[in-house]
């Protein structure tokens, strides 16, 4: 049966449920709403790229508004079918973000005079690594299908306007040391005894916390694995700390990096780095987005962790996560979302669209 798009969005939340769609294993989901907005909306100009379909209007309007939603979920937990009871819709992807997805659909194929252009956008392979991600490759692409003055993702939010994003960067701390038999201990120097210096400095840790644009984005820098050691009679000559920094998008990359050497200066470590993404600024004061948080009557919050608003953010467009469902329930087997919250975010996004 083809997709509604003009039915409940609750209905098409379960409709998409219902289309495993693993990631790298999009094509029937994509193959399924391309299909759906060739016939179902007008107005659009709909193309194919890869397993992402995109969809805009160009009305000439005075701003462009992007909707965009990661059409994959992960590996499916016993949650297929999804299961509608109590005015809950249970299933893999119904939070993370299937609701996000039908929402969106819903309004491209019923919003027939909206006030800005919409760009609507598709993708698959966000929930595996970043260089299989849809997004970035039409970046690489398809350039100007992103462009827009303000972005909405889809991920689950609660109902509130999640603006901008931490960075993350991870950064291993090594020792070294002198190997011998723990029997004559003191012929040898523990490697791993030096990392507890290490673990002094981030006990001590004062995080900040940072306003901007409203939002109070509250930094961690974490240790989240140990390594070290060869055998239980042997003093170890080496060891590794893995620390994860969660940043204030008021620094780049660079001033993280920094922030980190510098919380563990003067101590006898080499510092690695091994991964960073940069956050993403709110951008609340822009004209579109400013609409967008008076649509939702004020309710916006930081958002905790790194989403894909860091690539518009990257590219000058502010950007925010919308969408129905909890994020604490994503990829978990009993992950499900309120129906209510569907609705709503429907109506909110409509009043934003329409003015």
């Amino acid at each position: 049966m083809a997709l509604d798009l003009h039915g409940d969005p609750i209905a098409l939340t379960a409709a998409l449920v219902d289309i495993p769609s693993e990631s790298r294993h999009e094509k029937r989901i994509a193959d399924e709403i391309e299909a759906a907005l060739r016939d179902q909306t007008s107005g659009f100009e709909v193309i194919r790229n890869g397993d992402a379909v995109l969809a805009r209007t160009n009305h000439g309007k005075p701003s462009r508004v992007l909707l965009a939603g990661h059409t994959d979920t992960v590996p499916a937990a016993d949650n297929l079918p999804s299961r509608l009871a109590d005015g809950v819709l249970h299933g893999c992807g119904t939070s993370d973000m299937k609701a996000g997805d039908a929402v969106f659909l819903h309004l491209a194929a019923t919003v027939t005079d909206p006030v800005h252009d919409i760009t609507l956008v598709m993708y698959d392979c966000e929930e595996i690594e970043a260089s299989a991600n849809g997004l970035g490759r039409i970046e690489r692409e398809l350039p100007d299908w992103l462009a827009a003055d303000v972005a909405i993702l889809g991920e689950p939010s609660g109902g509130y306007i999640e603006a901008g994003c931490q960075g993350t960067l991870r950064v291993v701390l090594r020792t070294t040391g002198t190997r011998a038999h723990s029997a004559r201990s003191w012929l040898g120097d523990n490697a791993i005894h030096k990392l507890g210096d290490v673990l002094t400095r981030l006990s001590a840790y004062q995080p900040r916390s940072v306003a901007i644009d409203g939002c109070t984005y509250r930094e961690g820098l974490s240790a989240v694995r140990v390594e070290g050691g060869i055998a239980g009679n042997v003093i170890p000559d080496a060891a590794a700390l893995t620390v994860n920094f969660r940043f204030a998008p008021d620094r780049s990359v660079e001033q993280a990096y920094a922030h980190v050497q510098e919380v563990f200066d003067g101590l006898d470590v080499t510092l690695e780095l091994t991964d960073a993404a940069a956050g993403a600024l709110p951008g609340l004061g822009q004209p579109a987005a400013a609409a967008l948080v008076e649509a939702a009557g004020g309710q916006v919050r930081a958002k905790y962790g790194w989403t894909d608003v860091a690539r518009f953010a990257a590219l000058g467009i502010p950007a925010v996560n919308y969408g129905p469902g909890d994020p604490n329930l994503a990829h978990r087997s009993d992950e499900h979302v309120e129906v209510g919250q569907i609705t709503a975010a429907t109506a909110l996004l409509r009043r934003y669209l329409t003015g």
